[in-house]
């Protein structure tokens, strides 16, 4: 069983700025969380955690960032192979007793601490079913955005949806200053946007745990395409939709005033040739959410109209993003801006006074495999 990095090329590979902007608030807000992640259900008997750490060695020359740590200081850091790396250390197991306590096992692996040097793990989480399972995927934000995670993911479970994002197309030299203003004026609106909005309180009436609690639904992804495609959307628009009427229904259960809610969405902007399973190339923009809806006017819209009021609003957010401009725009942002704005703007943002609730959808593993299990959720 390979565990270490004998069969995986040496590599040095600096960090971007928003890597180090992550690493710069490891540092400095060592009391949050800073591990993101996802489960696959997997149906088909489990295999042993001796089986699972094999089958993870076999995928590292694809995945080079697991055999790799970060080193030097916060202006100089860069990612370089592990020489001390073990699959041991980063696949781990969590075994239900019973039927019942699948919840449990799931709860830890989700808050299981990384063991020192980790910025990865792996869970195999089984014991509740003889013929089901599921993988917990968990990562340090500094070394992987979602988009990357997610793509990782699909390279362990072979056979998985490739990613569907759109790349902007490459331009010419005659485009450059029209993208220069539109980087411009993105930076300008997202520096703006952060810098007037931490001056308000929180708007949430109570303190976080820090516990992390595991809650399903599941809608099929081609369900979620056919609503936002029937929109002049996308299949996130409709998640975050849906995302805005799940917190009113809680709100409305709970008692709890949710005036504002403001969720930090990512964009992806990862170019074609970089490496794509690795590192930070995203850029986060806070959108708020059409939790309130406002009230009916004699005759007007009806409570059954809420939801498509909801996607449209969201929908007519997200438009100007999804042009190809401005995706550009997003993507020299993430590429040419500096250490000391990047890490401001994410200081800024990942706030409690700027944004509420991180809001994302990642495809993990539609369509995967492990062995001769198939990935049902």
């Amino acid at each position: 069983m390979p565990t270490s990095t004998t069969s995986v090329p040496a590599l040095r590979h600096p960090a971007h700025s928003v890597d180090r902007a992550f690493l710069d608030l490891e540092r400095t807000r060592p009391d949050v969380r800073w591990d993101s992640g996802g489960v696959a259900y997997l149906s088909g008997p489990p295999p042993t955690l001796d089986e699972l750490r094999a089958y993870v060695g076999l995928c590292l020359p694809r995945l080079p960032l697991f055999t790799s740590r970060v080193e030097g200081g916060a202006r100089r850091s860069r990612w370089v192979t592990d020489a001390g790396f073990t699959v041991e250390r980063h696949v781990h197991e969590a075994v239900a007793e019973s039927p019942d306590q699948e919840e449990h096992a799931l709860d830890t692996a989700l808050n299981a601490p990384f063991p020192a040097g980790a910025r990865w793990g792996i869970w195999l989480v089984h014991g509740h079913a003889p013929d089901a399972y599921a993988i917990c995927y968990r990562f340090q934000h500094a070394c992987q955005d979602g988009s990357a995670a997610a793509l990782a993911f699909r390279t362990l479970l072979s056979g998985g949806e490739p990613s569907a994002r759109p790349v902007p197309r490459q331009r010419t030299g005659s485009g450059a200053p029209p993208r220069v203003a539109r980087a411009a004026g993105l930076a300008a609106r997202a520096a703006l946007t952060a810098f007037t909005t931490r001056r308000r309180g929180p708007v949430l009436p109570y303190t976080p745990t820090g516990d992390r609690r595991l809650w399903r639904g599941r809608v099929p992804l081609d369900t979620l395409r056919r609503i936002g495609d029937a929109r002049g959307g996308s299949a996130h628009d409709a998640h975050l939709a849906a995302l805005a009427g799940a917190l009113s229904a809680w709100s409305t259960r709970t008692g709890v005033p949710l005036p504002r809610v403001s969720a930090l969405v990512p964009l992806d902007a990862r170019r074609g040739e970089e490496e794509q399973t690795w590192g930070n190339r995203c850029f986060a923009l806070p959108l708020r959410l059409p939790v309130r809806a406002p009230a009916p006017a004699a005759g007007g819209r009806e409570e059954r109209d809420v939801p498509l009021w909801r996607l449209r609003r969201v929908t007519e957010t997200t438009a100007r993003l999804r042009t190809e401009p401005w995706r550009q725009a997003v993507q020299d942002v993430v590429r040419f801006m500096p250490d000391r704005p990047t890490a401001w703007y994410m200081r800024g943002i990942f706030s409690s006074r700027v944004t509420d609730i991180l809001a994302t959808s990642m495809p993990l593993a539609e369509e995967g495999a492990l062995g001769g299990t198939t990935v049902t959720g």
